[in-house]
């Protein structure tokens, strides 16, 4: 049996910043159509929301793509998602590329406020649809037992960039000369048995006085080229401190892979400095969209779109 003849037609809303993705996700398949949503604010600075031809969503397949990259849009986009299940469609799924607060997932002292299980709450209260809980597509959540935080509400879909990466590397010239690097042990737990045909180098951090230094655990990464593989970057600087102790243990290039580029405050910019070669390549997903944006066509950096792999996980 031809498997398109089992895909479904998904209408797909889409945040603001996100507009760009959804469009690629869009033309992966002709059973994708978007729909737009009036996003204004009242004088108060609240939500003034419009869900166009919300009347023809009665037995549709909906889709939401979000991306909750500060405070400020959390609220306005989970009154849409709270809402468009109650337009009595045919199933709901809501894609959240990037989990935002998956790395304060625990608590260390009495106090502590794990705020991955807050988001995981917020998430569990969508409404159930007329075709049950509603789908929960995430890439690469960055401590697995966060699947445990959501409640019975949500099917929660757990994606990864990985596939995106492994396609690129078998495009160098240098293919088979790479050697996969992870910064940390949890890193190592996460991505090494999607990886596991490739030679493995594991750094960690070890403390020293005040100082976290990053070192060569196990592994050799003489003469090859070293891609270091992490789920999310934020200052950057692990990478950095794990770059300088791959090459001096004899890399000839250093790359890396993250699948969030989340960068604060622009943190992106001290691995495009003119005197900065110490990454090849640096490969993000726009799961970011923000990110993904302001690195666009500046070296190191290339985006590994994950449109198509959002397109599969919303037609299946």
């Amino acid at each position: 049996m031809d498997k398109s003849q089992n895909k479904k037609h998904v209408v797909l809303f889409y945040c603001a910043e996100c507009e760009d993705l959804a469009r690629k996700v869009a033309s992966q398949s002709d059973l994708i159509t978007l729909q737009t949503i009036k996003w204004r604010n009242f004088d108060d600075g609240f939500p003034n929301i419009f869900i166009n031809n919300a009347q023809d969503l009665r037995g549709q397949h909906v889709a939401f793509l979000a991306s909750f990259s500060s405070q400020g849009v959390i609220f306005e986009q989970l009154s849409v998602i709270y809402a468009l299940p109650r337009l009595f469609v045919a199933s709901f799924t809501v894609v959240l590329p990037f989990f935002p607060t998956g790395s304060f997932e625990r608590m260390e002292e009495e106090g502590d406020v794990a705020t991955a299980f807050t988001m995981a709450r917020m998430l569990s209260n969508i409404p159930i649809s007329r075709g049950g809980p509603t789908s929960l597509v995430i890439y690469d959540i960055h401590a697995l037992q966060e699947r445990f935080y959501f409640g019975d509400h949500v099917l929660p879909l757990f994606e990864t960039g990985i596939p995106l990466l492994k396609q690129r590397l078998h495009q160098l010239p240098d293919s088979d000369k790479i050697v996969v690097a992870f910064p940390d042990d949890g890193a190592w737990k996460r991505f090494h048995k999607q990886l596991d045909h490739f030679p493995a180098v594991v750094c960690n951090k070890v403390r020293e006085g005040n100082k976290r230094i990053v070192r060569l655990k196990e592994g050799n990464p003489a003469g090859c080229h070293v891609v270091i593989v992490d789920d999310l970057v934020q200052s950057g600087g692990t990478l950095i401190e794990c770059q300088k102790v791959l090459a001096a243990n004899g890399a000839s290039k250093v790359s890396a892979y993250v699948t969030h580029g989340v960068f604060p405050m622009q943190s992106w910019e001290r691995f495009t400095h003119k005197d900065e070669k110490a990454f090849t390549y640096f490969w993000i997903t726009d799961s970011c969209p923000l990110t993904a944006k302001a690195i666009a066509n500046r070296a190191p950096f290339e985006v590994l779109s994950l449109a198509g792999s959002i397109a599969e996980s919303l037609q299946t």
